[in-house]
């Protein structure tokens, strides 16, 4: 393996395990919130709640990932602006 594969690989496992991270914390929170607010109404709300809580913050957390990586990659690509020029 050359050292281009080698930063190739790496730069693909970040990018999976930075999107499954964020499908995971989006997912938790949104778990978290559903089932607090189905929890106000009864314990079979709470689970129901939490359940649709999460499947919300997993598809939340793979859209903001995919944006914020995309977002990243085009302000990589412009070489011809200055780091002062993007601030």
């Amino acid at each position: 393996m050359g050292e281009k594969t080698i930063d190739t690989v790496r730069t693909t496992l970040r990018g999976r395990t930075a999107r499954a991270l964020g499908r995971a914390r989006y997912a938790a929170i949104g778990g978290a919130v559903g089932g607090a607010l189905g929890g106000l109404v009864s314990r079979n709300a709470a689970s129901t709640a939490a359940g649709i809580g999460a499947l919300v913050g997993a598809f939340v957390g793979e859209t903001r990932t995919d944006v914020d990586s995309v977002l990243n990659e085009l302000l990589d690509r412009d070489g011809d602006v200055d780091s002062d020029e993007r601030e």
